[in-house]
């Protein structure tokens, strides 16, 4: 920020150049109770990192006695004691480190017993009530919880002192926000941290705030359709596979996604047209994903809709991707609700749809069918 005009003389008449000057990094503020801190930015940004400082810091904080320790306490609890939860949807994120690991790109810190997975909000309420010394949770990946999280923490907060540290994205690849939970995060927070990343085309310095979605299939980008499936779960190596998606941030101009018009013009009107009782449109433009994409509307409005350029390409590229069809009844059933299981199985049966694809992109969106 630059200095208020009185300050910037003032400066000036001692000799100093004309300075901009920044916001101070602090030291995490264990003293405050009650806190629900969320650290928000796309995929790379740092957030998880940032949540292993406030972990040294507290290394720092418990070295302290006496009056120190009274300011961090609130009753038996200790906002220095620190504890953190990684949602068990994302163990395999970091499989080459210790199981006691916060880790995060490029490191990682070692939590002993302090560290573990919560399946949801009522595992992460278990764990809370069993270290009921613990003052400061971290909770990694927050917006994968189910939406009780926020209330719970909301009430623990207010009514033990304890804090809560929240690194998650809260927009997904789309762009939108993630999910209700993040949506409720949001509302029930008491700060936001933002943080930003460089943007990582190759051609490019702008700061980035998505998280972007793309699969290499014969080394080209392929980005991931409007209608990818909302959840996959996966770790962070790269991956040359059409069917496992990578991530990298994006700025406006380079994060495309194709096939959002198509989204909300055909297919989803197709699949409420399905749930109405006519599968006759839906069943035709599967039937052209998976025979013949070129004839599909899917094709038609992508191709009309990418002006000419560079990135014309590359999106075009989003057609290249295996299991397009599939991809669209998982958004149709475990996102929308429009079709029914038996309406599902009846499209995979006569389609002669990859069901291993299937079962695990259903069971990654918590909808799981027997197939």
């Amino acid at each position: 920020m630059q200095p208020n005009d009185e300050t910037g003389e003032f400066l000036k008449s001692l000799g100093f150049p004309q300075l901009n000057i920044h916001s101070m990094s602090r030291h995490h503020d264990f003293e405050s109770a009650g806190k629900r801190v969320l650290v928000i930015g796309p995929m790379g940004s740092g957030k998880t990192e940032f949540s292993a400082r406030i972990w040294r810091d507290s290394r720092v904080a418990l070295k302290k006695k006496g009056a120190a320790a009274q300011l961090t306490s609130s009753g038996v609890v200790d906002r220095r004691d620190i504890f953190v939860v990684r949602s068990a949807l994302d163990k395999s994120r970091f499989p080459d480190y210790p199981d006691d690991a916060l880790a995060y790109r490029g490191g990682y810190e070692r939590c002993g017993d302090r560290i573990g997975a919560a399946h949801d909000s009522f595992s992460l309420e278990m764990l809370i009530a069993e270290n009921p010394q613990v003052g400061t949770w971290i909770i990694d990946e927050a917006a994968f919880f189910d939406e009780r999280i926020a209330y719970l923490m909301k009430d623990e907060a207010e009514s033990r002192g304890l804090s809560f540290i929240l690194p998650t994205l809260v927009l997904n690849f789309r762009r939108e926000i993630f999910n209700q939970t993040a949506r409720l995060l949001l509302e029930t927070a008491t700060d936001i941290i933002p943080l930003t990343a460089y943007c990582e085309h190759e051609e490019c310095l702008k700061d980035s705030l998505y998280t972007y979605r793309y699969y290499l299939i014969d080394g080209e980008e392929c980005p991931a359709l409007y209608f990818d499936p909302l959840i996959i779960i996966g770790g962070d190596r790269t991956k040359h596979d059409g069917k496992e998606p990578n991530y990298c941030t994006r700025c406006d101009e380079h994060h495309y996604l194709p096939g959002k018009e198509y989204t909300f013009f055909t297919l989803k009107p197709f699949g409420e047209l399905a749930a109405r009782g006519n599968i006759a449109p839906l069943l035709a433009e599967l039937n052209a994903l998976v025979g013949n994409i070129e004839e599909s509307r899917l094709y038609a409005s992508i191709s009309s809709r990418c002006v000419e350029g560079p990135g014309r390409e590359v999106q075009m590229n989003a057609l290249r991707v295996p299991c397009i069809a599939e991809r669209a009844l998982v958004y149709l059933y475990a996102e929308q609700n429009l079709l029914s299981e038996e309406q599902m199985r009846y499209f995979i049966d006569e389609l002669n749809l990859d069901r291993e694809y299937l079962s695990q992109r259903l069971a990654d969106n918590r909808r799981p069918l027997a197939l």
